[in-house]
């Protein structure tokens, strides 16, 4: 789980320092900076979804995937619950809520993160989780110089996600499949895409609500298994 570990350093060191930098980057600055990320976001997204397109057996299993998982998000009001929380716990309302929702889905949801533990777990190649701790740390630094040293509190999410995946991997090689990984990935992708809007402020999209939406392929491929 090193790669893992370094991917969790890297966030933390990484709000610390943006935390630090908070008042010394000005506020053009991190508009600009916020537009390259939000680009960067569709861009990560988008190749998410179309690299992966080719490599699905199920062309629609995405569209009821978000169909479905964003009815069961916003009917629990994953959304509204979790600004409701975080803003109860701070000081700087809503805003740390928002930063908080869009970084974890941005370090968590992707190919690197992904991909990276599953690799990291049958091959012992930890180049994808390496990167990913690269982007992450520019991202995280960013994040902090708006939102604050709050943002730390993603760095425990992404360790519990990208250790699911290595363990699950680790127990079944079998259990995360090169099929069930690409429609993840496409779902994942359209998240990512969407948090890139919200960055960009173009539309705001509650990207939580949409989270139930990977539980999706996940039961389609269990229920496929047993028929």
């Amino acid at each position: 789980m090193i790669g893992t570990i370094v991917n969790t350093i890297a966030i933390i060191v990484g709000t610390f320092l943006g935390a630090f930098l908070h008042r010394g980057i000005k506020e053009n600055y991190k508009i600009a900076l916020y537009d390259v990320l939000g680009l960067a976001s569709l861009a990560i997204g988008l190749n998410a979804c179309i690299s992966n397109f080719p490599k699905s057996n199920y062309p629609v299993l995405f569209i009821v995937a978000l169909t479905v998982g964003t009815v069961i998000g916003t009917w629990l009001d994953i959304d509204g619950r979790f600004h409701r929380l975080v803003d109860s716990r701070s000081k700087s309302g809503g805003r740390l809520a928002d930063g908080l929702s869009t970084a974890t889905l941005l370090y968590c949801i992707g190919p690197l993160s992904m991909l990276g533990p599953v690799i990291a777990a049958l091959k012992g190649d930890h180049t994808f989780l390496f990167t990913n701790a690269t982007l992450d740390f520019v991202s995280s630094t960013i994040f902090a110089s708006t939102y604050g040293l709050g943002m730390i509190l993603a760095a425990p999410v992404l360790f519990l996600w990208q250790g699911m995946f290595y363990m699950v991997a680790r127990l079944s090689s079998q259990a995360v499949s090169d099929q069930l990984m690409a429609e993840l990935l496409i779902v994942g992708g359209l998240m990512i895409t969407a948090s890139g809007f919200n960055l960009l402020s173009v539309k705001k999209l509650k990207t939580l609500d949409m989270l139930p939406a990977l539980l999706v392929p996940v039961v389609w491929f269990v229920i496929k298994s047993f028929v």
